[in-house]
């Protein structure tokens, strides 16, 4: 009996741990399919993925300051330096230099890497770069400017201007020509190439933004839904935008304070906000983005490398479309892609086309950003902080609001790729007509005597520095190279008091006032005053008006030309296959910063070099900034340039249009197509008892034979149950290995297997294509 016994058990053993095997599988499936733990790893993933939004914003938003506050402090780095804008050009350019050294590398490796761990070292190394560039102000000593007024204060309070040439004479042949030993002993100053720690920190935060923006981005498109992608995309470049604002503001508020503030008494400054020679704080604003930027950094060291895509149907080895972060790449794995993953973009005829035009539009887009201030300053009379604050207070806004109603029109309206691109190039090309009317607003030159007018007061433009001196102003031996500007009564200004044939002067510091000027007199009219005050004449009064009508059309113009920005930028994500999506933008970005990033600031600036009439003098000699522009010549320049470009691109985003139409027109044909074909429809066979696998829908997964037989010798039809159906007769067919799907719905069918898996291969059928029968 216990023998019967024992061998009963033993017989019964295996049965029991079967079907133990058998519910724990059942149980695991269940688990899985677990709707309560799926919301819950949704939720997770959610709350997750809008904290990498929140920190990647917050990062945007630092490097976006940053930035701006550099092209805000474009001008105070070049007088501050004494550089031309060919040299200021050459150094905002550095930091797209840095981002070309690892931009392409760093956008096909860290793909498949931690990429929130990269975007964390890469706003480290930002943080580093701006400190480097604002701790440049401390390596060097107190800024210096040329003028007359402190070597003639020590002796009286009425000293004369226009002094005895025979007791000058050796000092003005040494502030005309130094020596060959003073030039030596330049060399050697510190401050003369103090402008090389700016280029390495500028450059050193390119490197650290680099792999931030591709990154970024693709992170968010691989695990938000599809729909969302856009309005996320939307809403994140919009809170980048305050970072430009609050750049610009910054810049404004540096540009007020004196670059030696709590050095210097600011009593003893002689020059004012508007004066050629003024420089603001900049170096202020780098300190400060600096610690911003290390801030930004620290939360992503704590973001997990990849989240469940929301949507995604879940499997046994986790959601479908996660990144499978148990896998270990190699680093020559990842670089045998690289190649042929670039061959595979460049030779997408769309996005190479989108690549040309987005060069172009880069290139005028940077000409006009980075010497805009600048521009207004020059063209209009304004000051660099005034500048600075209407772009970051008028422009910038207007781009904020216009990029979020752009991917709000995305997602309320559901636009395709094809109308996401019509969309962009009407918009753009909408605000490149507005910028044709920016030529009419316009201010004439300032009457400067000896270039823009002559000293009796008639219009006469010169580049000739002899043209500086006159029979009033002869005997003085004035130097050519002073910039110490005074404005007599009459609107005339003179490049120095000296020039002007003053005699003497009373006040002190910015109240200083120069009398019995000769040049005056014979310029001026019997009865009116001979005296100049320190400081530029203003514009006229009708430049106001201009300035008005400039800032109202161009910021009408922003507003319009961005709200094509978010659909023209989700026209490159779609356009090219999801997993070329990184190397994709990171390409975009390489190609745009090294055709447009690097050359268009020295360009512009060489451009707008050729349009000065008075340089300033270095210690050692050579050309300094300019102090004085020629305003009609600068205006068709610069504008000039930015609408060639700009118009230039328009024809490959024409072209872009119609291929896509092209591409996306037939594929939605190929659809319609295959929906309106009856003979590829499968249908199922319905099981007899219509409660059998109710609320689910079944297709067979044809395994494939090893020993190369036809599916049609093993094929089975599999009712709703899984169990092969009796009606297996060979029909004709091709060897094929087709993989089927299977559908659950939320009532029933919780039991059974929840993943589908992709399509590999499509069933080809022939004249005697095999069916299944519908059951009653």
């Amino acid at each position: 009996m216990k023998q019967s016994a024992q061998s009963t058990g033993s017989r019964w053993t295996p049965r029991m741990e079967e079907g133990s095997q058998d519910t724990s599988q059942m149980t695991s499936q269940q688990a899985l399919c677990d709707p309560t733990e799926e919301k819950t790893a949704k939720h997770s993933g959610l709350t997750t993925l809008k904290l990498f939004i929140v920190a990647l914003s917050f990062s945007y938003f630092s490097k976006a300051l940053t930035g701006t506050y550099m092209k805000s402090s474009i001008t105070q780095i070049e007088r501050r330096f004494d550089l031309s804008s060919t040299h200021i050009g050459l150094i905002d350019g550095s930091f797209e230099m840095g981002n070309l050294l690892f931009l392409a590398v760093v956008s096909h490796f860290g793909a498949q890497l931690h990429r929130p761990r990269l975007i964390a070292v890469g706003c480290f190394l930002m943080s580093v770069g701006a400190l480097l560039t604002g701790l440049t102000h401390f390596f060097m000593g107190r800024y210096r400017y040329n003028t007359a007024i402190p070597a003639l204060q020590n002796n009286s309070s009425i000293i004369a201007a226009c002094m005895d040439p025979q007791k000058i004479a050796d000092t003005q042949e040494s502030l005309i020509e130094p020596s060959l030993e003073d030039k030596k002993a330049c060399v050697r100053e510190p401050e003369s190439h103090m402008w090389i720690y700016v280029f390495l920190g500028n450059a050193l935060r390119g490197v650290g933004e680099t792999p931030v923006t591709p990154l970024g981005i693709s992170y968010i498109d691989d695990f938000a839904k599809p729909e969302n992608s856009p309005f996320y995309i939307a809403c994140l470049q919009t809170i980048t935008l305050l970072g430009p604002m609050f750049g610009f503001l910054m810049g404004s508020y540096c540009a007020k304070l004196y670059v030696d503030i709590g050095y210097v008494h600011m009593d003893s400054v002689t020059i004012t906000m508007k004066d050629a020679r003024w420089v603001g704080a900049w170096w202020l604003g780098f300190l400060v983005s600096s610690g911003l930027l290390f801030i930004s950094s620290i939360p992503f060291w704590f973001l997990p490398r990849s989240l469940p895509k929301l949507g995604a149907v879940m499997t046994p080895h986790g959601p479908k479309d996660a990144v499978n972060v148990k896998h270990k790449l190699k680093l020559k794995e990842i670089a045998k892609g690289f190649v042929p993953s670039l061959k595979r973009l460049l030779g997408t005829p769309s996005y190479f086309l989108l690549l040309c035009a987005s060069i172009l539009k880069f290139n005028s887009f940077i000409g006009l950003f980075t010497f805009k201030a600048k521009y207004m300053e020059q063209q209009f009379g304004q000051s660099a902080s005034r500048a600075n604050f209407l772009i970051g207070v008028l422009n910038l806004p207007a781009v904020a609001v216009g990029i979020f109603l752009g991917g709000l029109l995305m997602r309320r309206y559901k636009l395709s790729v094809v109308s996401g691109a019509q969309l962009s190039f009407a918009t753009s090309f909408m605000a490149y007509l507005l910028l044709l009317l920016q030529f009419g607003t316009k201010c004439d030159n300032i009457p400067v005597a000896g270039l823009t007018v002559s000293y009796n007061g008639t219009q006469s433009l010169s580049y000739d520095a002899g043209a500086l001196f006159s029979e009033c102003n002869r005997d003085c031996s004035c130097s050519a190279d002073e910039w110490d500007p005074v404005c007599s009564d009459s609107g005339i200004t003179y490049i120095s008091p000296c020039m002007a044939g003053c005699l003497n002067y009373s006040g002190y510091g910015k109240n200083t006032v120069f009398h019995n000027c000769s040049c005056v007199s014979t310029s001026s009219s019997a009865g009116t005053s001979s005296s100049v005050k320190l400081g530029q004449c203003p514009h006229a009064k009708d430049c106001s008006r201009s300035f008005t009508s400039y800032m109202a059309v161009s910021v009408l113009s922003s507003f319009i030309n961005s709200l094509g920005a978010t659909p023209g930028y989700m026209v490159i994500i779609r356009c090219i296959s999801p997993e070329l999506k990184s190397l994709a933008l990171g390409i975009q970005v390489l190609v745009t910063r090294t055709l447009g990033g690097i050359p268009a600031p020295v360009y512009f600036g060489a451009l707008i070099d050729s349009t000065c009439l008075k340089w300033s003098v270095k210690k050692c000699g050579g050309k300094g900034a300019c102090r004085l522009y020629e305003s009609d010549m600068y205006r068709v320049i610069f504008l000039g340039l930015i609408t060639c470009l700009s118009g230039s691109s328009y024809f490959f985003m024409i072209a872009v249009i119609i291929l896509l139409r092209q591409q996306f027109c037939g594929q939605d044909e190929e659809k319609e197509t295959q929906r309106s074909n009856p003979s590829k429809d499968i249908e199922l066979k319905v099981p007899s008892n219509p409660t059998e696998g109710a609320g689910t829908s079944m297709s067979p997964k044809l395994p494939h034979d090893p020993e190369g037989t036809t599916d049609c010798e093993k094929e089975q039809v599999v009712d709703r149950k899984g169990q092969p159906s009796q009606d297996n007769e060979p029909k004709g067919c091709t060897q094929t290995t087709t993989e089927f799907t299977l559908h659950v719905t939320d009532e029933a069918g919780k039991d059974l297997v929840c993943w589908e898996p992709d399509p590999q291969i499509e069933i080809n059928h022939s004249d005697d294509k095999s069916k299944v029968e519908k059951g009653s």
